[in-house]
């Protein structure tokens, strides 16, 4: 009877202690992390469909006669990619920069092999050597890669109002020891990447690559005619779920040519403005000697969309005959080399963050 009561005891006290407390309760999160119903505007679900944007700036401008030294055409190509919000934020962002260095000589004659094949900053690393000379010790793909962190989570306005000294270089505390490279054109590509994003299957939770390669396989000596020397850069920006599947993927390329004369001086117009086959639409003039129809850039759209839902290695796995897709699925719509289409797919995804 004793050992009832002494239970009875204890178990009042303890129902008499919960009511002061208010009973049980479930664990309340910190304020620092709301729930997933509501999460931080710099931080969007995983799920959250976002848009996909690329953006490509070329110059020829640093190309330069032959004379006591070899002549040079040289393309510089800063490519952007983005990941955008419906809010308009950068949901995440790469950059990187295709610089194509063709020598020649005085007598204009091309002075490397035709089939070298250039490949972009961001995969040179080290070997760009910009690290040896830097006051920061930092390689270009290091610093691009810093600055493209930085703008996750901003706006472009946000961007564009980043200070910049007189040289384009960052002067904010907060970059000046992780960025010393000029940054505008980084600030314009980035601008002209977010005008240019579209809703492509994206989540905010993928990964996003940029995949780049330029050939010079066209380049011809001086001769009756002129001498050419001929960047041709291919881009990919495509994003990626957990399992390696492509979501969404824009395709774009870009052809410079710098012409030069037997005596190696150069003939082009080296500030002109340069266009992407994208941005050329229709005068790239494909459509006109095409077999069904389309120009170049809708062949390449259309291409990256039949992309989307495979792995890379499915892609690279299309069957083509001699670069050209021969399936019923594809060659409707696509008649253009897509092997080069493969490569900087593959790229994107090995470089994908």
């Amino acid at each position: 009877m004793k050992k009832k009561v002494a239970l009875l005891l204890v178990l009042t006290m303890v129902i008499l202690a919960m009511a002061a407390c208010g009973g049980p309760k479930e664990a309340t999160p910190p304020a620092t992390n709301p729930p997933a119903s509501n999460p931080p505007a710099n931080n969007p679900p995983a799920t959250a469909a976002v848009k996909t944007g690329l953006a490509v700036i070329s110059s020829a401008a640093k190309s330069v006669d032959a004379g006591e030294k070899n002549g040079a055409a040289q393309t510089d190509s800063l490519a952007v990619a983005v990941t955008v919000d419906d809010a308009g934020k950068i949901v995440n962002c790469v950059i990187d920069q295709a610089q194509t260095k063709i020598e020649f000589s005085k007598e204009g004659k091309i002075l490397m092999p035709l089939d070298t094949i250039f490949v972009a900053k961001q995969e040179m690393g080290a070997d760009y050597g910009l690290g040896k000379t830097s006051s920061i010790g930092k390689e270009w793909n290091e610093q691009a890669t810093a600055f493209s962190n930085y703008v996750i989570g901003k706006t472009v306005d946000e961007v564009k109002g980043i200070a910049v000294n007189e040289g384009g270089v960052p002067t904010g505390e907060d970059l000046k020891s992780a960025v010393t490279v000029h940054v505008t054109d980084f600030i314009e590509g980035i601008e002209k990447a977010v005008a240019n994003a579209q809703d492509l299957g994206a989540a905010a939770g993928d990964k996003l690559g940029l995949g780049v390669v330029t050939n010079i396989a066209k380049s011809a000596d001086a001769g009756e005619k002129e001498g050419v020397a001929q960047a041709y850069s291919y881009y990919a920006a495509a994003t990626f779920d957990a399992n390696g599947v492509i979501t969404s993927s824009i395709i774009d390329a870009s052809v410079t040519d710098v012409n030069f004369s037997t005596a190696g001086k150069i003939t082009s117009d080296i500030n002109a403005e340069l266009k992407t086959k994208n941005e050329l639409g229709d005068a790239y003039g494909v459509k006109k000697v095409s077999s069904i129809g389309k120009e170049w850039n809708e062949q390449a759209a259309a291409f990256a969309k039949y992309a989307v839902g495979k792995t890379v290695a499915e892609v690279k796995g299309i069957s083509v005959n001699a670069g050209v897709p021969a399936g019923e699925d594809l060659k409707s719509s696509v008649t253009i080399h897509v092997t080069d289409f493969f490569t900087v797919l593959e790229k994107a995804y090995n470089a994908a963050k």
